[in-house]
């Protein structure tokens, strides 16, 4: 249950801070533990953990890019804290906050990972088959993206029973004079 008086937008900021926290800790652990070149089985070929650098965005799109990807990151942060603050319901700023603290754990390794100051390489280490290797801010856009996927369309099946359920204006109008 949420209480009144604490403002949505907190919601979003606690989750964005714990989610950058973790993110940050489970890189760590993963340079200080993990090779490029040996991959450790979590769930047979489907999962797996090794480390890898990308210099792009999702499937190293951009990767010739990076810093551009910075600045566009930093960009889509700021316009975040906005949508944050703005946040109207408890699952919009909770949706909201996981998209915020996974970007912001992918940027922090842009800004400060090498090779260099806005151009740096994203940690990974989740290895998903023979597909890709993500991280755990990764996981957090997804998850955030599925939370403000699924609000929206219960608030928009909600909105439309409303609407069919509401009375007409010819039935709730006077027959005539009383």
């Amino acid at each position: 249950m949420t209480n009144n008086k604490t403002p949505r937008y907190a919601f979003a900021f606690i989750a964005a801070g714990l989610i950058v926290l973790v993110d940050q800790a489970s890189k760590a652990v993963a340079l200080a533990g993990l090779s490029e070149t040996e991959r450790i089985p979590l769930l047979g070929d489907l999962l797996g953990l090794q480390l890898a650098f990308n210099p792009g965005a999702m499937l190293s799109f951009g990767s010739g890019a990076t810093w551009v990807l910075t600045v566009l990151g930093v960009a889509v942060i700021a316009a975040l804290f906005v949508a944050a603050k703005r946040s109207r319901t408890t699952w919009y700023a909770t949706g909201i906050g996981f998209v915020l603290g996974g970007a912001i754990g992918n940027v922090l390794d842009r800004l400060f990972s090498p090779p260099g100051f806005g151009r740096g390489h994203v940690t990974d280490f989740l290895a998903y088959g023979n597909w890709f290797i993500g991280n755990l801010a990764d996981v957090a856009l997804g998850i955030g993206a599925v939370i403000l996927g699924v609000g929206l369309w219960v608030s928009h099946r909600v909105t439309s029973q409303e609407a069919v359920s509401a009375p007409t204006p010819s039935e709730t109008a006077p027959m005539g004079p009383s």
